[in-house]
């Protein structure tokens, strides 16, 4: 079974530097049918204008990814982490028992586009976390790189999470079918981050996602754009 998630459809906060569109509810914008998807909870699809950013703000009992798809976003946190991230990382904080960051567009002439990604732990209070790592755009050309998972660096380098999900990101590559096999009882979300995409059959642009579950596989083509694949418990 398939559902699609239309771009068009999500909610949207618009306030100066900041355009926001969610796909699960969040902040001002609720729901009721729109939740989070498994311990999926958030993707925010974000621009900050030129310099513009959140100020120093808490979470706790969240595992919280940043992926950015132009730009660079500059990051400060509790635990002592000032830096930055661009295109070629993937950023992870587990909030735990409280952490407080700021993020801010590192550029003062040009926006930055990122996706920011709350996945629901599978336990409560544990010690707040950062970690960024390199996952070059040029090696997630036309494959799924696995950037998250429960497992972490044990299994392949991935980021480590309190949650059974694994995040997969890809760039895609004409004349190439991605195949992702789904184990029983499993679920996906994938969402398209930029250009258009196939999957299982279904035509998907920028911003667009679809939920598959009660499939043994995810199947991935396109031209152009990067997308985002969760495989979820």
């Amino acid at each position: 079974m398939t559902t699609v998630r239309k771009a068009g459809e999500r909610g949207k906060t618009m306030m100066g530097w900041l355009q926001s569109w969610h796909t699960f509810s969040f902040g001002n914008y609720y729901d009721s049918k729109q939740m989070g998807f498994r311990s999926l909870r958030v993707i925010n699809d974000d621009i900050f204008g030129p310099g513009g950013g959140f100020p120093t703000h808490p979470h706790e009992d969240m595992e919280i990814i940043t992926v950015v798809l132009d730009g660079a976003l500059r990051h400060g946190d509790s635990l002592g982490h000032q830096q930055a991230l661009t295109t070629d990382e993937v950023q992870r904080m587990s909030a735990g028992t409280g952490i407080r960051h700021s993020e801010f567009n590192a550029s003062k002439a040009e926006p930055v586009h990122l996706l920011q990604i709350w996945i629901e732990p599978d336990e409560m209070g544990v010690k707040p976390a950062y970690d960024q790592k390199v996952f070059a755009a040029k090696d997630r050309i036309g494959k799924l790189v696995r950037v998250a998972g429960r497992d972490g660096t044990q299994k392949d380098g991935a980021l480590q999470i309190h949650q059974d999900a694994d995040l997969y990101l890809s760039v895609l590559k004409p004349g190439t079918e991605l195949r992702h096999a789904l184990r029983k009882g499993r679920a996906a979300w994938v969402h398209i981050a930029t250009g258009e995409a196939t999957i299982n059959g279904q035509e998907l642009q920028a911003g667009d996602a679809i939920a598959i579950e009660g499939e043994p596989e995810i199947t991935v083509a396109g031209d152009t754009g990067q997308v985002l694949v969760f495989d979820l418990a």
